[in-house]
């Protein structure tokens, strides 16, 4: 488990066409996409810079309620989610949550275990066929 509870990795694709494809395989595997923010647009049109960073909010009820209703704070780390985002020097990252950060952070019990794991691994091959 990281420290921070975050897992970044590196896209060879620019941002939108980085979520352009997370969303086709999330989309093929069956799970919900519940929002796409482009947190640069929002940022240009109040007139600040922002380099190209999007945010997708995915997930399926059946893996993340079990999670809920051990602890429903869990409830604000869900849906899962999925930063996008462009360094200084025009790389491009994908970052999300740590599964296990997240039964840590909420204390969840032994009943949240098979979900944790099921999202863990299924995080690392969506975001390892894609990027």
């Amino acid at each position: 488990m990281s420290s921070n509870g975050l897992i970044t990795v590196a896209s060879k694709y620019k941002v939108g066409e980085t979520l352009d494809r997370l969303t086709a395989v999330i989309t093929a595997a069956g799970l919900r996409v519940f929002a796409r923010i482009d947190h640069a647009n929002n940022a240009k049109e109040v007139g600040l810079d922002l380099r190209p960073t999007e945010l997708l909010l995915f997930g399926n009820p059946m893996g993340g309620t079990p999670l809920m209703q051990d602890k429903q704070t869990a409830g604000i780390d869900l849906p899962i989610k999925a930063l996008v985002w462009e360094d200084q020097e025009g790389r491009v990252w994908l970052t999300y949550n740590e599964a296990a950060w997240l039964a840590t952070r909420h204390a969840l019990g032994a009943r949240s275990k098979h979900s944790i794991e099921t999202i863990e691994a299924n995080m690392a091959n969506l975001v390892s066929s894609i990027t």
